[in-house]
Parts: structure tokens; C-alpha cells; sequence
């Protein structure tokens, strides 16, 4: 089902932006302009598995382009004071590759520590969220113990719940079905679209091929970062 908004607004631009890789060097040779607006999903294949971090971070201003800019809801990043680009930031949600746990809190606190900092909503209200959120997504309840006593597939979970808890303007997922596509594919593509129903934008970014050619999946628009410059990609 389509998802149709009365009014799109331009959540995350990039203008002729040429950004770096943490791990290779530069990443792109060419430019990056790019609009995704409300409601949009975007899917965009990357040829490295690091790229997805890179271009995930550079949505959320972590880092800076080489050239060109970042607009997050009309605001370039770097002219942004540090405690506003960290404000902006908790209107960013993201399924991070890697993980991205802090190994000394429970996987319940990794969860809503966001939502904590960054809102006013009673602790309960945002542990029912993250509950409910969590038996969609194949958990039996909201997970209690530290990170390093779940497996893998679980951690990919409960990376989705945290992801979709609240109501985040941009979702940044990084390989979120990795190693659990058949198990978590339909309660994701639920948790998308409604966010975007409400207004936020996603982007996917993934290397598989299973993920770029399901054709079932409700795509506004697919990329290809191709030598550094993105390619869109009609089907």
C-alpha cells in the first residue's frame, strides 16, 4: 500500500557533497545532491559494507564532507552549535551495522537512552513502546540482560526496536535484516510504514542483493553509489 501524505517536507538534502571513508580514504569522487523528503523510503546499494556507516553518519553530521553540504530539516550541519546538532540528532534514528551497544548497560537501557535524553516521556510509557515493539520484531518481551548475553540474532532485534521507538523525522537502517530477513522482514516493513504514515523518511542502505532485487518491498526510489556519485535506478 502506497503511503500518501497530504504535504512532503524535505527531511535530509544533500547538495554536490562529497564525502570520505573512515576506513579507505575518500569514497567519492563524485558529487552527492539528493532530497528525501516525508514519507519516502529509499533504498540505496552501496558497494563496500563500511560505506553504509559513512553515509549514515554523514546524515547525521557526524562527519563532515570533504566538499558540498548536509541539510537535516533545512539546517546545514556544520554551522550548527554543538548542542543543537545534538538536539537535532535525537530526531535521528538508526539500525547501526556494527551494533553500537554500550556493553555496561542492559540491553533495556541501550534501548531507551535516546528517548530518555531526548524527551519528556515517562519512563513506563516508553518501556510499553519498546515492549510492544519488541514482540513485533520477535522478542519475547523488552530484553533485560547486557548486550554480551544475547546472540547476534537477537542484538539485530533489538537494534530494530530501539530504531523505531518513538517517533524519529529520519530512519537510518544499516543491513537491518542481516542474518534474520525471513524472521523480522514483515514486522519491518510494518514498522516503516508507519513511520512513514507519520511523517518520517527512511533510508536503507545495504550491499545484499537479496535486499536490492525484492521487488515486494515498498520503495520510493532505488540508488546506486557507483564510483561515489548515485545513480538512480528505475525497475
Amino acid at each position: 500500500m502506497a503511503v500518501i501524505l497530504q504535504k512532503q517536507r524535505v527531511i535530509i538534502r544533500f547538495e554536490d557533497t562529497i564525502f570520505a571513508s573512515t576506513t579507505q580514504g575518500p569514497a567519492a569522487s563524485g558529487e552527492v545532491s539528493l532530497n528525501v523528503c516525508s514519507g519516502e523510503l529509499f533504498l540505496i546499494r552501496l558497494a563496500r559494507l563500511e560505506q553504509t556507516a559513512t553515509f549514515a553518519d554523514a546524515c547525521a553530521g557526524i562527519i563532515q564532507p570533504i566538499s558540498g553540504s548536509v541539510y537535516f530539516l533545512g539546517r546545514n550541519w556544520p554551522e550548527l552549535p554543538t548542542d543543537q546538532a545534538n538536539a537535532l540528532r535525537g530526531r535521528i534514528s538508526r539500525v547501526f551495522r556494527t551494533g553500537n551497544w554500550i556493553n555496561h548497560l542492559s540491553l533495556m537501557e541501550n534501548i531507551l537512552l535516546s528517548q530518555l535524553h531526548h524527551t519528556r516521556k515517562p519512563v513506563r510509557r516508553l518501556r510499553d513502546e519498546a515492549g510492544k515493539l519488541a514482540q513485533q520484531f520477535g522478542l519475547p518481551g523488552l530484553p533485560l540482560g547486557l548486550p554480551g548475553d544475547f546472540t547476534t540474532a537477537d542484538l539485530r532485534r533489538a537494534a530494530c526496536v530501539r530504531a523505531f521507538l518513538g517517533r524519529p523525522l529520519l530512519i537510518l537502517l544499516e543491513e537491518p535484516t542481516s542474518g534474520i530477513y525471513a524472521e523480522v522482514i514483515s514486522a519491518l516493513m510494518t514498522a516503516v510504514r508507519e513511520a512513514r504514515e507519520r511523517g518520517a523518511a527512511v533510508i536503507w542502505l545495504t550491499q545484499k542483493s537479496l535486499i536490492w532485487h525484492d521487488q515486494t518491498l515498498p520503495v520510493t526510489q532505488r540508488y546506486r553509489l557507483v564510483a561515489g556519485k548515485l545513480m538512480e535506478v528505475t525497475t
